[in-house]
């Protein structure tokens, strides 16, 4: 199911994304460095052919690059093989390929390896600082944080004297590892060094710090620094971004005497972390005034933006922008296209990439599977995981969620119980509530209401609102009014405010002619003091998003969409249509009733599309609750009336609507 638009960050919550902080400065002069990296190995290939011999100079940069492509061989192998070039040209004793070594086993996830070339230099004139240096960078760079750490523990028992940069490789790895009282112990260490004074340590405490969530610790840093320069400022403006204080963070960022790529895209994916998706891509235009080129790390954010927000045109025009700027599309990118395309209910355009990429990694293979999955695409979908095993690609939670949805969609209900076994016994993932969910929703998509409320009675876990409000959902498509009725007493427990259990038990209830518990339940809301969220719906047009509140006339074409909305409501009469009441909560007369339902923020988005796009262009819509039945059905008609297809992401499911007919086939 869909998280709430306007508070979520995304249903793929399981792809991770890149956040910006000081570390992204050793990260993008690392991407810098990849072609020198294949270059390195390249010439040395061509100078061995050429019966050359090297010397203990050789060794250090070649390793640097095995180091450097980590994942395109085996982990271990190639710095093996470069070691075994040491050993026969007679370079062990070499202080600076056994430094490299160290280096290039630790980061390639071989610490047996990384410390017996580490113990060879410490059995012959001892290990240098430059050697433990190695080994601590190394497994910083693997990200094993803790390893790292514990080679700094090392370093101090064996008597090595830390340096300057000893002290930013532990404190790199404190930050990243969260490990907040060996940073604050590391930090005293270097006040009694006397190495404070260096910049790259300093910046190097204010990131620990600021990664640590310790904001009040990097502030007393930063503010007693006498030189600051971007990677400083940058450090807290992530901080603070990342804790949700995106209003401290542009002050900071407002107050930065310079400002390069990263500290823009730290602010961009500030505001995508809050859920502020259209602040984001406002920045992101912000950043395009002020001349900064962007890189892949800012593409990540603002895709991200864009999928939140339904904006299908500004994410195009962002696959323009990378062309042009010459931003390499990595599987990073190329992941969160995939997400923003699935998204904005472009499953071609998603399917497009997905076949683009060269690189796919196993969140390359979850995110096809969701789009698909959530778009109704569900026998598709199950090939993909099929395919995704045949690759040996192996999947996660996330991976069996969309696996579950598609099966959903494709009311594959035999095949989704053999997916969850499968789930449990052959790749030992434990469900969690998200897959009970998924399994609740495919029995009662089915009609299985019995086996649902079973499955929810042997759950390991209590059961909460999500799961609760699926199977209610359930049984109000398909009668079950003794269930739906016993469901929506522990819903209300849970969340006595919920004003959408009312609307789902008073839509049965109208169903089953029981008025009677119809006005008590309205009655109920109103003694109660209930306040139904109001109805957004954001629609993009023409590259701007305009946001639509039923019954708001703030827009500034708010005369011309009210006008064509009461055009529509006569065409769709005349073929038929008439409203539906029945989820209408206010207190007032029948006809006004029927205007309140007409006055519904995806009407008015439509009305507002009708008179603004071209004929056959897509309306695609982005709503923050779950639509009403009226919507549903006048939506339908819609888009059989004018040879429209309508796209609508509410918080339950997608729903393609086309000739007259939705893909939910009437359910959510």
């Amino acid at each position: 199911m869909l998280l709430n638009p306007s508070r979520a960050r995304g249903l793929l919550d399981g792809i991770p994304r890149r956040r910006p902080a000081a570390a992204c400065y050793y990260r993008a002069a690392a991407r810098d460095r990849a072609d020198g990296d294949e270059d390195a190995l390249a010439a040395y290939g061509t100078m061995l052919a050429r019966g050359a011999r090297p010397d203990a100079y050789t060794f250090p940069p070649l390793l640097k690059a095995v180091a450097a492509r980590r994942g395109a061989t085996s982990a271990c192998s190639a710095p093996a093989a470069v070691h075994a070039h040491v050993v026969k040209f007679g370079m062990c004793r070499s202080a600076h390929a056994a430094s490299a070594l160290v280096f290039a086993y630790a980061s390639g996830g071989d610490g047996a390896a990384a410390r017996a070339a580490l113990l060879e230099l410490e059995l012959g004139r001892g290990a240098s600082p430059v050697a433990w240096n190695a080994l601590i960078s190394g497994h910083c760079r693997g990200k094993r944080f803790g390893e790292s750490c514990r080679s700094f523990v090392d370093m101090v028992r064996a008597g090595a004297a830390p340096t300057a940069v000893t002290y930013v490789s532990v404190l790199s790895a404190c930050g990243k590892g969260r490990d907040l009282l060996l940073g604050a112990q590391v930090h005293k260490r270097v006040v009694e060094s006397g190495v404070l004074t260096d910049l790259k340590v300093e910046n190097a405490l204010v990131d620990m710090y600021a990664e640590c969530a310790d904001m009040d610790s990097a502030w007393r840093v930063f503010d007693g620094m006498e030189v600051r320069n971007v990677v400083s400022w940058t450090s807290l403006v992530s901080g603070f971004a990342r804790l949700g204080q995106v209003d401290r963070a542009r002050d900071l960022f407002d107050g930065m005497p310079e400002r390069d790529t990263i500290s823009w895209t730290a602010m961009i994916d500030g505001y995508v972390q809050a859920a502020q998706f259209k602040e984001a891509l406002e920045m992101f235009r912000e950043m395009q005034y002020s001349n900064v080129r962007a890189d892949e790390f800012t593409m990540v954010s603002v895709i991200t933006a864009c999928a939140q927000l339904g904006a299908l045109e500004m994410g195009e025009w962002v696959r323009v922008y990378m062309r042009r700027q010459g931003i390499e599309m990595d599987v990073f990118v190329g992941n969160a296209l995939i997400d923003m395309y699935s998204k904005c209910g472009s499953v071609e355009r998603a399917l497009e990439v997905f076949k683009e990429m060269h690189s796919r990694d196993k969140f390359t293979w979850t995110a096809i599977i969701l789009g698909l999955a959530v778009n109704g695409h569900g026998e598709e979908a199950i090939d993909m995981f099929h395919r995704m095993i045949r690759v040996s690609e192996a999947p996660d939670e996330v991976t069996f969620i969309g696996v579950l949805t598609a099966c959903t969609h494709a009311g594959l209900v035999d095949k989704g119980r053999e997916f969850f076994l499968s789930m449990i016994h052959s790749y030992k993932i434990a469900p969690n509530l998200v897959h009970y969910g998924c399994i609740i929703d495919l029995l009662g998509r089915a009609g299985k209401i019995t086996e649902a409320l079973e499955t929810i009675d042997q759950m390991p876990m209590t059961p909460n609102a999500t799961i609760l409000g699926t199977l209610l959902a359930a049984c109000r498509v398909h009668g079950n009014l003794d269930v739906g009725e016993l469901v929506a007493q522990h819903l209300l427990e849970l969340d006595p405010d919920n004003s959408m259990v009312y609307v789902l038990l008073s839509n049965m209830y109208a169903k089953s002619n029981r008025w009677e518990d119809v006005r008590r339940l309205r009655q109920s809301i109103m003694e109660k003091g209930i306040k139904k969220e109001p109805g957004c719906s954001l629609i993009e047009m023409n590259g701007m998003i305009h946001e639509f509140v039923a019954g708001d006339r703030s827009h500034p074409m708010s005369n011309e969409i009210y006008s064509k909305l009461g055009n529509i409501i006569t065409d769709l009469k005349n073929v038929g249509y008439f409203p539906d009441v029945t989820e209408a909560f206010v207190e007032v007369a029948e006809e006004e009733k029927q205007k309140v339902i007409y006055w519904h923020s995806e009407k008015l988005a439509i009305a507002f599309a009708l008179l603004s796009s071209e004929p056959n262009t897509v309306i695609r819509i982005v709503k923050n609750l779950r639509m009403c039945l009226d919507c549903h059905n006048a939506i339908k008609l819609i888009s059989g009336l004018y040879g429209r297809e309508v796209v609508v992401r509410d918080r339950t499911r997608f729903h393609h609507f086309r000739h007259g007919f939705c893909s939910c086939k009437d359910y959510w």
